[in-house]
């Protein structure tokens, strides 16, 4: 029989967590709070603290860098986008500078929004792939539920950036794509932008979601832990390469 079934029969009489408990629990025993999903999908808990965050990380980034530096930031990491900025006159260059300005701030507040929706297209390749590749049995939202608590480490990215950028914080080298050194990328900032894409992915903080993804989706789809991290690590593989080569092409 399969962990994630074991799991979940041996819990099945225990009462169910708060949506605090399966906060905390996804910290310190991932276990706890996936079972729990099989009983409740509900994950507004763990979207809260993603708006709470986000926005907390938009004010700060706003007061302590302000957006036109974020901007002229990420042109000087792109040598493409150095060139063709090059090429426009004064008058085009300022439309320019004022268009992406207003873009990153507006995409930096509708952040949560956009995690809603990359969580969902998540959700549905995960649940796809179990159910019909493994032939398991799991719903659309227990998968997107298990993907929000999942994300949870992330958050730490963004209490990391609002404190990094109180205390010491350098604005004429903050990036807004990789704001603290979680990853081998933030390390290596001259690589080129395939090399530095995929260093990215070498992240503590990603992977330790991927192992709440492993554990997360052998429990709610009841499925053995290395077909889950066949899974997991799988798509995993498959996303870094297609994000090298964007980067290498676009950069």
């Amino acid at each position: 029989m399969s962990d994630g079934v074991v799991v979940a029969e041996g819990q099945a009489a225990e009462p169910g967590l708060s949506q605090v408990e399966r906060v905390v629990d996804t910290f310190i025993a991932p276990t706890k709070t996936f079972t729990d999903i099989l009983r409740n999908r509900s994950w507004w808990l763990p979207f809260l603290l993603t708006v709470i965050i986000s926005l907390g990380v938009t004010a700060t980034v706003t007061s302590k860098v302000g957006w036109e530096r974020v901007v002229e930031n990420q042109i000087q990491a792109s040598p493409k986008q150095q060139d063709a900025m090059a090429s426009l006159t004064p008058e085009q260059h300022a439309a320019r500078m004022h268009g992406m300005t207003v873009g990153y701030m507006y995409t930096s507040y509708a952040f949560p929004l956009l995690i809603l929706l990359f969580s969902a297209i998540a959700a549905l390749g995960l649940w796809a792939t179990f159910n019909f590749v493994l032939g398991a049995s799991t719903t659309f939202g227990e998968m997107f539920c298990l993907w929000m608590y999942c994300g949870l480490p992330k958050l730490l990215i963004g209490l990391l950036t609002i404190l990094t950028l109180f205390f010491g914080g350098n604005a004429e080298a903050f990036d807004l794509k990789n704001p603290v050194g979680t990853n081998l990328g933030y390390y290596f900032p001259d690589a080129g932008a395939g090399l530095k894409a995929a260093l990215g992915f070498f992240d503590i903080i990603g992977i330790w979601t991927l192992v709440l993804l492993v554990i997360g989706t052998s429990i709610v789809a009841r499925v053995s832990r290395g077909k889950a991290a066949a899974v997991i690590v799988g798509w995993w593989v498959l996303i870094l390469i297609i994000s090298v080569a964007s980067a290498a092409a676009f950069s």
